[in-house]
């Protein structure tokens, strides 16, 4: 398992940050090597990913939500992998998200992209995709504000 974190700067309030993650359908237009992700419910999406040739396809649960502070997943099947996107307050307009995730690779190809960085470069640029993307409109393309408490609470 790889551990990946990532953060980024992003002139938008905290709400329009965070409500444009809860958006996931949006996330192949700045996230490199999803081709897709379809919202089943409010916990559950369901996910096409690319890896070299390899394309990947999974489920994931979102495992907490609370608005304007988090977002935690992990999948259920398909390649392992779990992560939190946290948000942070800096100033009136401005916020940093930040994305810590856990991967484990699966197959030759994205076993080797995880050792030579490939992966972190990954999240890195999609982090500064998604800076770019929200900056760029101002304004978020929806939001979810429902709450998902963590398990056990």
């Amino acid at each position: 398992m790889s551990t990946i974190t990532e953060w980024v700067d992003v002139d938008v309030p905290v709400h329009t940050a965070y409500n444009q993650w809860t958006q996931f359908e949006s996330f192949p237009e700045f996230m490199s090597g999803v081709q897709q992700v379809r919202q089943i419910d409010d916990t559950h999406t369901h996910w096409v990913t690319r890896v070299g040739r390899a394309t990947r396809e999974f489920d994931a649960t979102i495992t907490e939500q609370h608005p304007d502070e988090r977002v935690a997943w992990t999948t259920e099947r398909g390649p392992k992998h779990a992560g939190v996107v946290t948000f942070h307050r800096l100033g009136e307009g401005t916020t940093r998200v930040t994305a810590q995730m856990e991967i484990d690779p699966q197959g030759f190809v994205e076993q080797v992209a995880d050792k030579v960085g490939i992966l972190d470069r990954r999240v890195k640029g999609d982090m500064k995709r998604f800076k770019e993307f929200i900056e760029r409109r101002g304004r978020e393309t929806g939001a979810w504000r429902g709450d998902v408490p963590r398990p056990g609470d």
